[in-house]
């Protein structure tokens, strides 16, 4: 088996084992209790474990050993914690964007609205889905540092370093959650050559160094690497992240819903300015200009609308330009990795996840 579908089966096997631990905790408290864990859990189902992978890709090319197994016993239970993390940022994202779906299941607040139902209780489901779904988010972080704290069993050092940089990437992502949300409406007041920088820089801090930068890093701390080796690894990481939270951009407008699953055109019913939105602007008239930002955040827009705006995109040259970046950015990455005293087989990794993260429809 590759050492990737072994670290998916390790993270899968202890997170249900953890996921067991809470719901016997919570089963004390009353079947409402082990609704909150079961949402929770349901939250955690699916997804690539690219953070977790990028973790312990730094892990290894610290300690360069490619047995994800033979790793200390700090290794898995930090991977899992960045996973669950990832869980409560969708949540919230998902909450914040008022999103029916993810991963082709409804949305932790839809489906808590629809328990809700269910259940036949008083009130108004819609609020109560809401409300809980952010209270699953919440518990969803206390899991995340639980299982971040059992990893920290190591040198004072080495642990100081790893909760260094995990402290670091929750603050960052939460700053670039928060930044995402002021785009959409702060982009009246900021003139229109200043917007993709802007959306740059969410992109950075919500997506580049929480996805792939700081894994790596906290992967590498973990192992006790270097300043040069977190740097290196650093240096790559933000820039493939760039390029992994462009191709999301990318899939956001012209992904297949299929494979993404979420509906087509998701970011643009949503309203979110992004790089790709932004340089479709630059280069529209201003005739077009103007049906972009009365459509853009429609929540009701239908398919023929999308369809028209993504047309827009497409004859802007706009998608080139991002597919072009993209490339860019992945060709920065790999320069990176050049020179760096790290092993040469979780170079070859490195480089494994890079395409993975780049060339991915979903």
């Amino acid at each position: 088996m590759h050492p990737a579908d072994d670290l998916i089966a390790d993270i899968s096997q202890r997170l249900d084992s953890f996921v067991a631990d809470r719901r016997s905790e919570a089963s004390e408290h009353g079947d409402e209790a082990l609704l909150m864990v079961e949402h929770a859990a349901a939250a955690l189902a699916g997804g690539k474990r690219l953070r977790a992978r990028f973790c312990a890709a730094g892990w290894r090319a610290v300690s360069d050993r490619d047995d994800s197994r033979a790793a200390s016993g700090a290794l898995l239970p930090a991977a899992c914690a960045l996973e669950i993390f990832q869980a409560a940022a969708l949540v919230h994202d998902d909450l914040v964007d008022n999103a029916d779906t993810r991963r082709g299941r409804p949305s932790a607040h839809r489906a808590l609205e629809a328990a809700h139902r269910r259940a036949g209780w008083a009130g108004d489901a819609e609020a109560f889905g809401r409300s809980g779904a952010l209270l699953v988010g919440d518990l969803l972080v206390a899991w995340s540092d639980d299982l971040m704290e059992e990893a920290l069993s190591l040198s004072p050092a080495t642990a100081a370093a790893t909760r260094s940089e995990y402290a670091l990437m929750r603050r960052e992502v939460t700053m670039g959650q928060f930044l995402d949300l002021a785009e959409e409406s702060a982009w009246r007041t900021v003139p229109d050559e200043e917007h993709a920088a802007r959306a740059l820089r969410v992109a950075s801090l919500k997506s580049a160094r929480y996805s792939v930068e700081q894994p790596l890093v906290i992967g590498a701390a973990l192992a006790g690497g270097e300043p040069d080796q977190r740097a290196a690894l650093g240096d790559f990481g933000r820039r493939l992240g760039m390029a992994f939270q462009l191709r999301d951009d990318v899939l956001g407008v012209f992904g297949d819903a299929a494979e993404t699953g979420k509906p087509a055109g998701d970011d643009l019913r949503e309203g979110k300015r992004t790089v790709l939105i932004a340089w479709a602007r630059e280069s529209v008239p201003a005739p077009v200009r103007r049906v972009f930002d009365e459509l853009l955040g429609d929540p009701t827009l239908d398919d023929g609308q999308i369809s028209l705006l993504a047309d827009a995109i497409r004859r802007s040259g706009a998608l080139d330009r991002t597919e072009e970046a993209i490339a860019s950015y992945a060709r920065d990455a790999d320069r990176a990795l050049r020179g760096a005293r790290l092993g040469d087989a979780a170079v070859t990794s490195l480089r494994e996840l890079a395409r993975a993260a780049t060339q991915r429809t979903s």
